[in-house]
């Protein structure tokens, strides 16, 4: 089943993506090198309780943090703490999410710390490129994999103007959102257009790619959610929550 929402109720998602905005505007200013991913995690707690949300992501199947903190050739689902520590030339994603009143809102950015090699800022732009794609595909009656299309269509030619060669991330994607965080449908951030369910009004997506500068394999580490690159290489992760409306696509997540 997929999840309509009235106005009303996509309000009160924009309500809980700004919460989320804010939380990741706070921890992407405190940004820097000698911090701790686990300071950033309590950052972004403090954030969100101060907004009368709580975070999404801590406690949900016994994940341990508000925040996924994913440094280099972490894909996804890295795990914050004070023992991890950031270096200059570090490049890292933070996903974050709230609930608010019983509506979720996740969105997701990487960062660089310090100074970086124009390659992973190049990265990052393009799968930030990419998901902004994704987002101008968003229309009243189109199909789901429109998206998926509009994405890795993106990536392509971002590769093609660069000459570049990006690894995009199979297994993970995308998803519907609401009164729950992961909700059908299932997004592929790859794939022929038209195919899937249409999109109506009221459905609300989160929209996600990974890129990586190698190999689109991945691997889950012991901890159980860590994902990283088979190869080593780094990854970066953009991510916002979209609505349908009549008007086209509204960014609930966007600052």
């Amino acid at each position: 089943m997929i999840e309509l929402k009235t106005p009303t109720e996509l309000e009160a998602m924009r309500a809980a993506g700004l919460v989320v905005a804010k939380a990741l505007a706070n921890v992407t200013a405190a940004i820097r090198p000698g911090v701790s991913t686990g300071e950033l995690d309590e950052l972004a707690e403090q954030t969100i309780r101060d907004a009368g949300a709580v975070p999404s992501f801590l406690g949900y199947h016994d994940f341990p943090a508000t925040i996924c903190a994913s440094v280099n050739e972490q894909i996804v689902h890295g795990i914050p703490a004070r023992s991890q520590v950031l270096a200059e030339g570090d490049l890292i994603s933070v996903d974050c999410g709230a609930i608010l009143e019983g509506w979720h809102g996740d969105s997701a950015v990487t960062v660089p710390v310090g100074a970086v090699s124009a390659v992973d800022l190049a990265l990052s732009d393009a799968t930030r490129v990419a998901m902004e794609a994704g987002i101008k595909a968003v229309a009243v009656d189109g199909r789901l994999t429109d998206i998926s299309y509009a994405i890795e269509s993106a990536v392509h030619r971002v590769e093609a103007d660069t000459d570049t060669t990006y690894g995009i991330v199979r297994e993970y994607g995308g998803h519907g959102i609401g009164r729950a965080m992961h909700m059908e449908p299932f997004l592929p951030n790859f794939g022929k257009p038209g195919k899937g369910p249409r999109l109506r009004v009221g459905m609300a997506i989160a929209i996600e790619p990974m890129l990586t500068l190698g190999s689109a394999r991945t691997e889950e580490l012991e901890d159980g959610w860590t994902v990283v690159t088979a190869d080593g290489s780094r990854a970066a992760h953009w991510e916002h929550t979209v609505a349908i409306t009549e008007d086209g696509p509204w960014v609930l997540t966007a600052p």
